[in-house]
């Protein structure tokens, strides 16, 4: 045991001497360097730049800029009718030393269509934008040429309860930000018109014209106001097959607003006149919100006359009331609850309450479960009430939820089932499937006044998701199948497949393969305010496109947005979706918001495709913002201020992803 207790005592004080020695500094030259621990992570900063492509030419000269060309064709079946349509779309950004950046998106494009015979079949539409534009005094500008729509001040976009919408149109549009003061003035001019198209988009201008200005500034201390006006030249309108058309209603309307914030209060006053062919009509609101504690309220009040008119959508009209929210967050809990009290001021819209209530508790750091009700009191009172559960397993995240509704005005009684998993993959691949079964029920009277019930029963199943399949082929899409038994039943397929294949370098193929068997408005979704979408009723329809794309990118070594020529990079995928039960999750079931700008670092704009998908390669690492436009987004959906404009992190050779969801004011 003594040789064993020497070597042991040995290591000991080796072990002492050497924690002693890499402790102090060195008592001689002759005295043996400390072994010192050094960092070996290298920061993301110092890396080297990424090893050029092997099917890459790099083109080093000038700065940083990108151009595409795509070839398409399309074939259409819609209702009754079916169509081709061939197109050529060109577009690209650069990056100038002084005049801001540059981005171009421009298509034309040729149809057979029914809906084009009164002229020659040709489309097409080019946008044109220079943004960060700095100019002396301070001032940002924002220049628009082409088709565009109508800008907006931010109290404008910042509404709670009530939004107006921006109007599409093809004309130029400025708008002069002034950070360091706050004060921010816009102005645009131009025809009014429809977007129209298929895989390519295009714009049919109207006879009409379309103006709108205003401005923004800082008054007092927490005080902010705007002023804005808008002059439209039509009015949308659905028409015979339930697509949009634009009928000749001119209008004419002003908003201004007054807000004040302080880091626990927040209050803000809008009024808006309005006159068309049917005369004036005016409106108040005022919403206000405080944070006390964990609880937050938001309360306010509304008047909006019948007619009351803002560009070419609809906008809430003929209702008077107020309502009332409490939400609170803390620990495990969340939940809100809410009343609203509404009449119509003419007495053919909604008299009536309408409460809402939503709870949620975190059982564990896994496991979560929850319940909403909402319950709309007129001459016949309806409800629909939920209850889900959310679990994190090795199976990704499942939700579990069962809806039922019920009431009077035909409503029957309605229910349906659930299940939505997001499956854990690895990165490049993407997978959540729906599963679900409902009764939809519904209530007619016979022509002897007898009441009877009716039950369409249906069962769906849903995916949605993507994977690269090697470094050259990835498939994105969705797919819904739909079996129902009853008078209202639907059955058949709804499917969005993209196939991109890179075919050689700087050339890519795209196929893609759309098909719908129409739309259902769901019982289980009760809102008084909510204006009815004229693009509910849309017709079935199937077509194939096909896409052969170049892409080229030159600058310095290559191209890299938002940092120094050569920097590390990573890329920033994403989608914008319908999230109808506002979990934040895409669900297979959810529906995918098409043709909705994205701007990165309030420079870099893409629309998103007919998945919702939107991607921009190659940016510099660290921190980024992505900021939605809603310019394009369907009535009654909008995106939150904290979902809308996000902060990214962006690692190097790293795909960052970000699925933004759209809600419904609930």
């Amino acid at each position: 045991m003594r040789p064993a207790r020497r070597l042991a005592r040995r290591r000991l004080a080796i072990c002492v001497a050497c924690t002693l020695a890499s402790a102090a500094p060195a008592a001689s030259a002759a005295d043996a360097s400390p072994l010192v621990y050094r960092d070996r992570i290298i920061a993301a900063q110092a890396l080297a730049p990424l090893p050029p492509d092997e099917d890459e030419t790099v083109d080093g000269d000038g700065l940083p800029r990108s151009f595409r060309l795509e070839l398409n064709a399309a074939y259409t079946e819609r209702g009754d009718e079916h169509f081709g349509e061939q197109g050529l779309a060109a577009g690209g950004f650069w990056e100038t030393a002084n005049w801001g950046s540059l981005s171009l998106d421009a298509t034309v494009f040729h149809s057979d269509r029914d809906r084009f015979a009164d002229d020659s079949g040709w489309g097409g539409a080019a946008t044109l934008w220079q943004r960060n534009l700095f100019v002396d005094g301070g001032w940002r500008l924002d220049n628009g040429l082409g088709v565009i729509n109508t800008p907006s001040s931010q109290l404008q976009r910042n509404q709670y309860r009530f939004f107006l919408p921006s109007v599409a149109m093809a004309g130029l549009s400025t708008q002069w930000t002034r950070d360091a003061s706050g004060l921010s003035v816009y102005g645009a001019v131009g025809r009014a018109g429809l977007y129209n198209g298929t895989r390519v988009v295009g714009f049919d201008v109207a006879d009409g014209h379309v103006g709108a200005f205003g401005a923004q500034w800082q008054g007092a201390p927490g005080w902010t106001h705007a002023v804005s006006a808008l002059s439209t030249d039509g009015r949308i309108v659905p028409d015979d097959v339930g697509e949009p058309g634009l009928i000749d209603r001119p209008s004419q309307a002003a908003h201004w607003a007054s807000a004040w914030r302080s880091d626990r209060d927040a209050v803000q006053l809008n009024l808006l006149g309005s006159h068309d062919g049917r005369g004036n009509a005016t409106g108040a609101w005022i919403d206000a919100s405080s944070r006390r504690g964990r609880y937050r309220h938001h309360y306010g009040l509304f008047s909006l006359d019948p007619g009351l008119t803002w560009g070419a959508s609809p906008i809430n009209q003929d209702v008077r009331g107020g309502y009332y929210r409490l939400a609170y967050q803390y620990g495990r809990w969340s939940w809100n609850t809410g009343v609203d009290d509404i009449r119509s001021i003419s007495g053919a819209g909604f008299d009536g309450q309408y409460a809402t209530a939503f709870a949620r508790y975190q059982a564990s750091s896994v496991f979560g479960y929850g319940a909403s009700l909402s319950l709309r009191h007129a001459d016949d009172d309806t409800y629909a009430a939920q209850l889900f559960a959310d679990r994190r397993n090795d199976w990704g995240q499942t939700r579990l939820q069962f809806d039922h509704a019920g009431g009077g005005g035909g409503v029957g009684r309605s229910w349906q089932a659930s299940i939505d998993q997001a499956l854990p993959l690895r990165e490049g691949r993407r997978l959540s499937v729906s599963l679900g079964y409902g009764e939809w029920g519904e209530r007619n009277e016979t022509s002897s006044g007898v009441a009877v019930r009716t039950t369409t029963r249906t069962t769906t199943f849903s995916m949605y998701g993507g994977v690269e399949l090697g470094d050259r082929v990835s498939v994105d899409g969705t797919a819904r199948w739909t079996h129902g038994e009853g008078p209202a039943a639907m059955r058949g397929v709804d499917m969005n497949l993209g196939i991109n294949w890179r075919i050689a370098p700087r050339w890519s193929l795209t196929a893609a393969l759309y098909q719908s068997q129409g739309s259902q408005r769901s019982p289980f979704a009760l809102d008084p305010l909510i204006v009815d979408s004229p693009f509910l009723s849309l017709p079935r329809e199937r077509s194939a496109f096909l896409t052969l794309r170049y892409e080229r990118q030159a600058g310095r070594a290559l191209p890299v947005i938002g940092g120094a020529p050569g920097s590390a990079v990573g890329s920033i995928d994403g989608s914008l979706f319908l999230d109808d039960n506002d979990d934040g999750v895409r669900a297979a079931s959810e529906q995918a918001a098409p043709n909705v700008t994205v701007v990165l670092d309030g420079r870099y704009a893409v629309r998103t495709d007919s998945n919702g998908q939107f991607s921009f390669p190659r940016v510099s690492i660290g921190k980024h913002t992505i900021a939605v436009i809603p310019d394009n987004l369907p009535l009654p959906w909008a995106v939150r201020d904290d979902r809308g404009l996000q902060s990214i992190e962006v690692g190097v050779r790293r795909s960052q992803r970000v699925d933004i969801p759209a809600t419904r004011q609930r």
